[in-house]
């Protein structure tokens, strides 16, 4: 009779038999087989994570390098804040119990200046749950929009419901700016999608057991909640802060006084006032003292000049030239961009101050007619210069972009 070559069970006593070359296998020791490879699999995760210990701020900015041009200030601010993030984790309990202390950061800079790029290259090496939501869809709870706990929800997608892997992920909050405090009075009326999503965040960012519904909040109203813990998840801020730039004008300004006031005023850069940003200013624009707080790490990203925009066209790894090289080579079409096409791309992404997110709506401008007619062409080769692209560019409604 045949039997279970691994538990000895006849086939009799069990629900499914399966047959090898010679020998058998029930369905019970099917079950407890892929159990243990569940369970192996748990433990490689956490060997991934000791490994990642080997990771130095240097190697995660020289990754960083790869995919995102200029920005060294940042870049090592959230190499040294990943690799402490890290280390948290891995910290064992010693005889002083020094406990460390997570550091949040806030990110300032222009649109199109690579805040949220950085985010996605750093989600790219990480080994933990990576999640990037937007402030903006966040509301006071009761109200329409998302809830503050759904931010946890996407983390908590991000690591397939595992709890414990989510307790340690990274959060990027991008548009942080856009829920600052509306006006400096306090009024009768409620400001649900501004300060009083700062006063939500702050049990988030600080470290708390939050309830968070797996399933977010008010399309399910029966689900069972899943506590999670976010003393060791990672929060990284991101903010153009439009205006913030005269908010720190004004504050310099109001420093530069008595015998000094001139040599002061000569060493102010007036091209990029970010750069002196300050705590007070993230006030000054609506952020609530609590959560300035609960950010300890305040760094900006530079203005792209006319180098950095050059170099981001063609230097990166997935540089927008490399798209589209990719994207015609599919059709054996072999794509060129001459030097005088590319300063006439810069230029005009200069002239629109759209940063480098200006970059790739100008290219596709430009493209759009090539992009459309070569597929089905007997054309093997096509080079774009500056000629091309300022009759394609002038042909779109780009033209009326120009931002006073």
């Amino acid at each position: 009779m045949d039997k279970c070559s691994f538990c000895g069970r006849d086939k009799k006593d069990t629900n499914l038999l399966i047959a090898g070359i010679s020998g058998h296998i029930c369905d019970s020791c099917i079950e407890q087989a892929h159990d243990i490879i569940k369970e192996e699999s748990k433990v490689n995760s956490d060997l991934n994570l000791n490994e990642l210990k080997l990771l130095k701020p240097t190697e995660i900015k020289t990754f960083l390098d790869q995919y995102v041009i200029g920005q060294d200030a940042a870049k090592k601010y959230l190499s040294v804040a990943v690799y402490n993030h890290y280390k948290r984790l891995l910290q064992e309990e010693d005889e002083e119990e020094i406990e460390i202390e997570k550091s949040n950061i806030i990110l300032v800079g222009e649109t199109g200046t690579g805040k949220t790029l950085l985010a996605r290259t750093i989600a790219k090496m990480l080994h933990v749950p990576f999640t990037i939501v937007d402030a903006t869809v966040l509301t006071e709870a009761g109200y329409v929009g998302e809830d503050i706990e759904s931010i946890l929800t996407r983390l908590l997608q991000a690591s397939d419901y595992d709890v414990e892997a989510a307790e340690k992920g990274i959060v990027f909050i991008d548009e942080i700016d856009k829920i600052a405090r509306k006006s400096d009075n306090p009024s009768i009326t409620r400001d649900v999608s501004g300060e009083g999503v700062q006063q939500g965040l702050l049990k988030l960012l600080e470290g708390s057991i939050i309830n968070v519904p797996p399933q977010g909040g008010r399309k399910h109203p029966d689900q069972k909640m899943i506590p999670v813990n976010t003393k060791n998840v990672l929060f990284i801020c991101g903010g153009a802060f439009d205006g913030i730039q005269r908010k720190i004008a004004q504050r310099l300004n109001t420093a530069v006084v008595g015998f000094n006031a001139s040599k002061v005023a000569e060493k102010v850069d007036q091209e990029n006032f970010l750069q002196y940003i300050a705590p007070q200013d993230l006030k000054s624009f609506g952020l609530i003292p609590e959560i300035i707080g609960r950010l300890p790490v305040l760094t900006y990203l530079e203005p792209l000049d006319r180098e950095a925009l050059r170099n981001i066209l063609t230097e990166p790894k997935n540089s927008i030239i490399k798209q589209y090289n990719k994207l015609f080579s599919i059709d054996d079409i072999e794509l060129t961009f001459d030097e005088t096409a590319l300063e006439y791309i810069v230029d005009k992404a200069l002239e629109y101050k759209l940063g480098a997110r200006g970059l790739r709506s100008i290219c596709e401008a430009i493209m759009m007619d090539a992009m459309f007619e070569l597929p089905t062409s007997d054309e093997k080769s096509v080079t774009i210069d500056a000629e091309y692209a300022a009759s394609k560019l002038e042909k779109t409604n780009m033209k009326h972009l120009r931002i006073a």
